[in-house]
């Protein structure tokens, strides 16, 4: 048997069982109430996953929504070139003969919102979702290309 579970709060682990090992808290004990419900939703927001990658023709934002339908998911444009992409996770219906073992997935509301760049056009936004991928695309005007006249210097 292990000495680290006897030090840190008597847990007791078996490691031929994955699901026995608990992540060890340094808070626990310490006095601090539970976190609210409002809390734990709002770890929701802060872990949503995006990533914003620009090529030459677009920006393109892909955002982890497993186990998301389209339908829970809002992706919207504000006028001042912001994009933002909102929706909402429900916890699972439990029963009264249910006992969890762990809950970690997050549940609650989530909202990102991103400023956009000048470039981009706001009008064309396109989003699509597959496999509880988001993939949002927002067109780019092209550059200008500035134009280089030659003076002829008299004299």
């Amino acid at each position: 048997m292990s000495l680290i579970p006897s030090l840190f709060g008597g847990r007791r682990s078996n490691v031929f069982d994955p699901f026995s090992l608990d992540v060890w808290d340094p808070l626990e004990g310490l006095g601090f109430p539970n976190l609210p419900s409002s809390a734990r939703e709002t770890s929701a927001i802060a872990s949503t996953r995006v990533d914003w990658k620009e090529t030459p023709e677009a920006h393109i934002f892909n955002v982890d929504l497993p186990g998301l339908k389209k339908e829970e998911v809002k992706v919207e444009v504000e006028d001042e070139r912001v994009l933002q992409i909102s929706g909402e996770r429900s916890r699972e219906q439990e029963e009264k003969d249910d006992r969890w073992h762990r809950v970690e997935r997050s549940t609650g509301k989530f909202m990102r919102r991103f400023r956009l760049p000048e470039n981009a056009k706001m009008d064309q936004v396109k989003a699509a979702m597959e496999n509880g991928v988001l993939t949002v695309t927002v067109p780019k005007e092209e550059e200008k290309k500035l134009q280089v006249k030659s003076i002829q210097i008299s004299g």
